[in-house]
């Protein structure tokens, strides 16, 4: 089997090193990063006979065969077209671009130099994702319509650098409108609805109530419409005075219901992910919530046999898994699940949300993106 030489840029790339050092015959030879003292630390930490770079494109020149993207999101779509271009198949964090036009542009390039493109969604992996979406395929919550995401997050101390600059984060992410950061919400929800895509958005917030002096809003809440119509709601606040909440998700359908809860370290009386079913012993007008560990025995076989190193990687061993099926699509040369398509659309939903919003609420067309789209849908209908 021929070895996969890895390439990592940014030091947030380092949640994938567990993953790529467990898979044979992958290793890790290249490390960029603008940073020095960065740099240094995270080929420390990376090990072995690795080569460091300042300059990425002095990186992706390299022996390399892939390339994991996890710089500043606005260096996602230059910095994945020049890989690609340079004959690397990519792997890139959330979101997939900061403008529509970028969008476009990178579904073209992966058409035009077929290389693998994978959009680096790891809370899609969680295993109580992964387990609700085998629970609909088996049918056991009817036909899901209605369900919501939340990525719940006070970013406010990442707005300076300890050196006193100003963050990218101030610009990119919190110097805009709307909903600039759904791929964790949506994401994982859209596991729910397959071969369903997001049709239309319509974006509401409850203006600035923060006192930073920057533009986004004090919360965001995404009303997304699907082909199939059905509805979702997906809310970002990353301004409000508020603990993390990672993930934050609920699911309707015409048999039961699934509602994401605290984590039992939370210690404040917290629940954990729970589920109601219609039955024989649970009608629907006394229905009882359970533990959605009761229904284990759906889990993909790969999370019921992960190993401790495997749930150590990150994300209940979400930063494992999706290490691994990038590499299994580079050896099979097949698109992954989460393609160039998917990374577009889910992140049009944010981008576009940036209109809905500053204009009360107005909905939007989220384009159909798929291979070889023709020319004159690239664009948004207002």
């Amino acid at each position: 089997m021929k070895k996969i030489k890895v390439g990592i840029a940014g030091c947030r790339g380092l949640s994938t090193i567990v993953g790529l050092k467990s898979i044979p015959d992958v290793e890790i030879t290249a490390m960029c990063d603008l940073d020095e003292e960065h740099l240094n630390s995270a080929a420390e930490k990376i090990g072995g006979d690795i080569k460091k770079y300042r300059i990425f494109d002095d990186m992706i020149e390299s022996d390399i065969d892939a390339v994991i993207i996890a710089t500043p999101m606005q260096c996602h779509v230059p910095q994945a077209i020049a890989a690609m271009e340079a004959g690397k198949h990519v792997m890139c964090e959330v979101t997939a671009g900061v403008s529509i036009d970028e969008l476009f542009w990178l579904c073209e390039t992966v058409e035009k130099y077929k290389k693998i493109y994978m959009f680096a969604e790891n809370y899609i992996y969680a295993p109580q994702v992964q387990l609700v979406k085998n629970m609909v395929q088996q049918g056991i919550f009817g036909d899901p319509y209605y369900a919501e995401g939340a990525y719940l997050h006070n970013i406010t101390d990442l707005f300076v650098y300890p050196n006193g600059k100003t963050s990218w984060r101030s610009y990119w992410q919190c110097g805009k409108r709307g909903n600039f950061y759904p791929t964790h919400s949506i994401g994982p929800v859209m596991q729910w609805f397959p071969g369903d895509r997001v049709t239309e958005i319509s974006t509401f917030s409850p203006g600035i109530r923060h006192s930073h002096g920057l533009k986004q809003d004090s919360g965001t809440t995404t009303m997304c419409r699907t082909a199939n119509g059905k509805l979702l709601s997906i809310r970002t606040d990353c301004m409000s005075p508020r603990p993390h909440k990672m993930d934050t998700y609920l699911l309707q359908g015409t048999k039961g219901i699934f509602e994401s809860g605290l984590d039992e370290s939370d210690g404040v009386n917290g629940f954990l992910d729970r589920v109601s079913f219609i039955g024989e012993d649970n009608p629907e007008k006394n229905m009882k919530w359970e533990k959605l560990t009761n229904y284990n025995m759906y889990l993909p076989e790969r999370y019921k046999n992960a190993t401790k190193e495997q749930l150590e990687a990150g994300h209940r061993g979400g930063d494992f898994f999706i290490v691994e099926d990038f590499i299994n699509a580079i050896r099979s040369n097949t698109q992954p699940e989460l393609d160039v398509y998917k990374a577009c659309e889910w992140t049009a939903v944010g981008l576009l949300s940036t209109l809905s919003v500053t204009n009360n609420g107005k909905t939007i067309e989220v384009p159909n993106f798929r291979p070889n789209m023709p020319l004159d849908e690239k664009k948004i209908k207002l």
